[in-house]
């Protein structure tokens, strides 16, 4: 391995470890009210002024959302622009904004496993007795459902 390549390996290193420092960081800023904050101007999708972030979270004072505002402005998750603030760094990956509503990825399994129930009962479903092979079919499909509905229900409630 040349210099080149082993200066170029320590760097990618450093990033990495940079990355997950960051990361740590951004965990710490996003708790309480601030995750509140986050969420609402994720949500919203456009600029969101200080007076509609302290209307929409029913925030006790303009100064609460300018605190907590401030502190996700340092962290560098948000930006300001001349409408508003809005969102500058995406930290929930896991999720997907359908026009103004924010849905774990999750759903997708939920919704998938339950279309397959449907068609298995209704349009795979054998004409006489049903075999084991198609009983254990529906078994496992039932059973993929449920986990990703209990999956799905936590992480809306966490949202």
């Amino acid at each position: 391995m040349s210099r080149a390549d082993d200066a170029s390996g320590s760097g990618s290193k450093a990033d990495e470890g940079i990355a997950k420092e960051k990361e740590k960081d951004d965990a710490a800023v996003l708790q309480g009210t601030t995750l509140r904050i986050y969420r609402f101007l994720f949500k919203q999708g456009k600029p969101v002024k200080m007076h509609d972030i302290q209307r929409g979270l029913n925030l006790s004072s303009p100064s609460v959302a300018q605190y907590h505002v401030a502190k996700l402005l340092r962290a560098e998750l948000i930006r300001e622009t001349e409408e508003g603030y809005v969102v500058d760094r995406v930290i929930l990956g896991n999720l997907v904004r359908v026009s103004r509503m924010v849905l774990p990825y999750q759903v997708a399994y939920t919704v998938f496993f339950a279309a397959a129930l449907i068609v298995m009962l209704s349009v795979l479903r054998p004409a006489g007795l049903p075999t084991s092979f198609f009983v254990f079919s529906v078994i496992v499909v039932f059973v993929g459902f449920c986990l990703s509905l209990f999956e799905s229900v936590k992480m809306i409630r966490g949202i």
